[in-house]
């Protein structure tokens, strides 16, 4: 009989006992689908599972010589509902795609898969990862673990959930305006926006797409850099992906290379932001001086992110979305509809402008990294709001403009190209979690890592999660 006692266990942990042999790829499937049955019920984190699938998939692994089964070993993944898992039903959480049963996987469930990744199911999330809100007309809302009348936020919410609530060692998701790094902020775990090209993935819609990436998400930073190192690699089906490093993810996180010089903005400028939130993330950016690092308040000019993002998002939905609209009106949500209608808009000086804006913020914010090592803000403006919002429509006494306007201070840094992760770094007073977004310059995956992982060390945050789901306060 498996032990439920794995649950708790880090992902690094879990990989060691199966390159050691202490446990099977079947063993840990064995615990998931008894740990799913009886937390995923509160939350809604993994509506589709896959066992059946994993569990060939695994016992195929087996018969490899360990040192030939990847970097992770034969560990159990949940994949996002956006992304292709050939076999297994994908609906991207719309009703058009509700009975959807991909022939082909991403080209990144193929490299988890030969890195050692076994799929058992995939997470929750909005339609189409439109709203920092996970909920749908297919499978419903998930909800936050820590008070499960809130917002697990969105759009990779399942995949949260199911790290903090023991269904899941690591998590893949994706983000375009925060989708990685707010719900790991409201679910008390991390999340990594990478670099554009870090991780390939099949290209659809736009040969050269870049505002969404893909990611890894895990319960602390180690973990996350070895879902990193096990998803990156450049593929010859994505132009922009990039070559693998000589030097792993997971390296550089253990590295103990410090930050010398850190600059904190409560709200890069831009963004209202709750008070409660920023008197957190302040505390928390502050302790990076015990580590000797100079902490001061700065951040780069930012001030067209809001303007930029909602015209390129907008062009974004147009290109990728709008024979949908065509076709299957009727079965999309109102945000989805406003989106694409958005997008069909722009006119060619609006989408130069944006571009120019976009140049222009992401040359000021190189020129910001050769004062500051790393950039630190809140990860999300807000603690985990009621799970019946559909979004955040103000906050700190201003009224937002539009469902997405809130994420500002996470798609500001989409915009300019950087690496971004969510660090768990406190607690309201009602007990619920806030995430610190720690931002390197592009490319800067690896001193990203070595900070976030010395300042979880000073934070002590590491082993609160996984919970049992609890109640509404």
């Amino acid at each position: 009989m498996a032990d439920q006692g794995l649950v708790r266990e880090t992902a690094c942990t879990i990989v060691d006992k199966l390159n050691s042999g202490e446990v099977t790829p079947l063993d840990l499937l064995d615990v998931l689908e008894k740990r799913i049955a009886e937390v995923d019920g509160k939350v809604n984190a993994l509506p589709t599972l896959c066992f059946d699938r994993a569990r060939t998939h695994a016992k195929a692994l087996m018969k490899k010589p360990a040192a030939e089964r990847g970097l992770l070993a034969g560990l159990p993944i949940p994949i996002k509902d956006l992304t292709n898992v050939a076999g297994v039903r994908t609906t991207q959480g719309s009703p058009i795609y509700t009975n959807n049963i991909p022939a082909r996987s991403d080209i990144l469930v193929e490299r988890l898969e030969t890195n050692g990744g076994v799929i058992y199911a995939k997470s929750n999330t909005p339609e189409f990862g439109a709203g920092a809100n996970t909920f749908n007309e297919v499978f419903g809302a998930t909800r936050n673990p820590w008070d499960i009348s809130r917002s697990a936020a969105g759009s990779s919410g399942g995949a949260a959930v199911a790290l903090a609530t023991g269904t899941a060692w690591l998590a893949q998701g994706s983000d375009m305006g925060g989708s990685l790094r707010n719900p790991a902020s409201f679910c008390g775990v991390v999340g990594l926006r990478p670099s554009i090209g870090r991780v390939a993935r099949s290209p659809a819609f736009k040969i050269d797409r870049n505002l969404t990436v893909q990611g890894p998400m895990a319960r602390n930073v180690e973990d996350l850099a070895l879902l990193l190192d096990a998803m990156s690699g450049e593929h010859p089906a994505d132009p922009l992906s990039l070559p693998l490093l000589p030097t792993s993810f997971l390296s550089s996180a253990r590295s103990g290379n410090k930050p010398k010089r850190i600059a904190y903005s409560p709200d890069l400028g831009i963004t209202p932001v709750d008070p409660e939130v920023v008197a957190i993330t302040r505390k928390a950016a502050q302790r990076f001086a015990e580590a000797g690092a100079i902490v001061e308040e700065a951040h780069p000019d930012l001030r067209e992110a809001h303007e930029c993002f909602h015209v390129l998002r907008a062009f974004d939905f147009a290109i990728s979305k709008a024979a949908l609209l065509r076709d299957k009106r009727d079965q999309l949500k109102p945000e989805v509809i406003w989106n694409i209608e958005e997008g069909l808009k722009l006119t060619v000086e609006q989408l130069e402008r944006a571009e120019a804006q976009r140049v222009a913020m992401t040359a000021r914010t190189l020129e910001f990294f050769n004062s500051y090592d790393l950039l630190l803000a809140p990860a999300t403006i807000v603690p985990p709001f009621p799970v019946e919002n559909r979004y955040v429509a103000e906050c700190a006494g201003k009224k937002f403009d539009n469902y997405v306007e809130w994420l500002g201070i996470v798609y500001a840094i989409t915009l300019v190209c950087c690496p971004a992760l969510s660090l768990p770094c406190g607690f309201t007073a009602s007990g619920l979690p806030v995430g610190l977004q720690i931002v390197a310059p592009p490319r800067g995956e690896a001193q990203l890592l070595a900070g976030g992982k010395l300042l979880e060390d000073i934070l002590g945050v590491r082993g609160t999660v996984p919970i049992d789901p609890r109640p509404a306060k």
